[in-house]
């Protein structure tokens, strides 16, 4: 049986590929180069200035436990986590539930936890000494604006206080000890809280008593009658409106518009060691707060911190304020421009020197700082500014021209960041000078 004669094109590729020789070393570089170069093409600029550590982006630590406090704000630390933003960047955020401030603070210093959802002016306390032991902090980036309240009890109500005005002359008139409640000395509520009572006349340490109670207590406390009002995050001010036993007498968006609130922060010793790590949760957290500040998205997003592993509080009370619809208890009811927003096209999460440096106006005003500080030189040193450019430059996130900005608060007194040592002493009710 004859074999056939393969045909001339079959003939001419076996030719070919029969007279094939290995390429030379040099060739070999040259193809090598081309095809780096082509990949390198593919490669999102960022990600290729020259920006990392050691020319490498590789986290030096890829699993990352993450505090947070049981608060809707905790919000783009969990959905980074649940889903996997954090894989993107070659690390996995474990998000740990945490009892108290407190207890945050503590951990974050003694290296139990990496990183945290945390107030902003705790991590500043820290780096100062104030508040607890001192360590260098580092605030990565903020993570949400807006969306605390300060509830009054129905107690008040009953006795027509439901506003700073009325509240006011209620305190003057009965001479007994009105008790408010904040969740840490050197914390942002205790900020809110001190702020609107002065705005009103009330001395914060003077006229009335200030104690500290984490979070998720808030409403149980005041249910017993352990005090006339409170500041603290969503959802807690609903769920007193819900559990009938308080009003939302101002939120603070109104008393600032677009306030930082939360940061993501850890210690400096560890971004020393995990810049690469620290620049990946920025990141991470970014894609996070992007998903999230899609209003279509906030249901799905309620439903996730609902669980008990992180809120443990009924989705509808988390998501009608998480959604910007406000009921105040007594009768109002609007939908609020200022809801709590976790991206707003990058403009929250830049850590703005100028929001560091406010909370120090305030921990001196109240006293927990005996002299001024050099206001400026330690907001550069707690807010790591380079890295947050460098993750957002990952994302796509857009990234303020300067690093202060200004605001006029409730009082009508505006804050630009200019001459903190002079708005510091400016304010008629402060803490008896040292």
């Amino acid at each position: 049986m004859s074999v056939p004669r393969p045909k001339r094109h079959e003939r001419r590729r076996a030719k070919a590929l029969s007279t094939t020789t290995t390429p030379s070393p040099q060739r070999r570089r040259v193809l090598s180069a081309s095809v780096a170069g082509a990949l390198m093409t593919l490669i999102d600029p960022a990600l290729r200035a020259g920006a990392w550590a050691a020319g490498s982006d590789a986290p030096e630590k890829t699993e990352v436990k993450v505090g947070f406090i049981p608060l809707t704000d905790c919000a783009s630390v969990v959905i980074a986590s649940v889903m996997e933003f954090d894989k993107k960047y070659g690390i996995k955020i474990v998000p740990s539930k945490e009892a108290s401030w407190a207890a945050v603070r503590d951990k974050l210093v003694n290296g139990e936890l990496d990183a945290a959802h945390v107030l902003y002016g705790l991590i500043y306390g820290v780096h100062l000494g104030i508040g607890g032991p001192k360590k260098d902090m580092a605030v990565l980036a903020t993570l949400n604006n807006n969306g605390q309240a300060i509830t009054l009890s129905n107690q008040l109500r009953d006795k027509a206080a439901i506003d700073g005005a009325s509240l006011k002359k209620l305190i003057d008139r009965e001479k007994r000890e009105y008790v408010f409640a904040q969740t840490f000395p050197t914390g942002t509520h205790a900020m809110w809280i001190y702020y609107w009572l002065a705005a009103n006349g009330i001395h914060p340490l003077n006229d009335v008593k200030s104690i500290v109670v984490p979070p998720p207590q808030m409403v149980a406390n005041m249910r017993v009658g352990n005090m006339d009002g409170f500041c603290v995050g969503e959802p807690w001010n609903n769920r007193a409106i819900f559990d009938k036993i308080g009003f939302t007498a101002i939120t603070t968006q109104d008393i600032w518009k677009d306030h930082p609130e939360k940061v993501l922060g850890t210690s400096a010793e560890f971004v020393q060691k995990n810049p690469n790590t620290s620049r990946a949760m920025i990141a991470a957290v970014l894609e996070a707060s992007r998903f999230i500040d899609t209003m279509s998205n906030r249901k799905k997003v309620a439903g996730i911190i609902a669980d008990k592993s992180y809120v443990n509080c009924p989705i509808e009370i988390i998501d009608q304020r998480l959604e910007g619809k406000y009921d105040n208890g007594i009768g109002r009811t609007w939908d609020d421009p200022n809801y709590m927003k976790f991206y707003n096209e990058g403009a929250v999460n830049f850590p703005y020197l100028s929001d560091g440096m406010w909370f120090l106006t305030q921990h001196r005003r109240w006293g927990l700082l005996k002299e001024d500080p050099d206001y400026l030189a330690v907001a550069k040193q707690v807010n790591q500014i380079e890295l947050y450019k460098q993750a957002a430059a990952a994302v796509k996130a857009p990234v303020p021209k300067e690093p202060v900005r200004s605001a006029k608060l409730v009082d009508g007194v505006v804050w630009d960041g200019k001459d903190p040592k002079a708005y510091a002493a400016g304010f008629k009710l402060r803490a008896t000078p040292v």
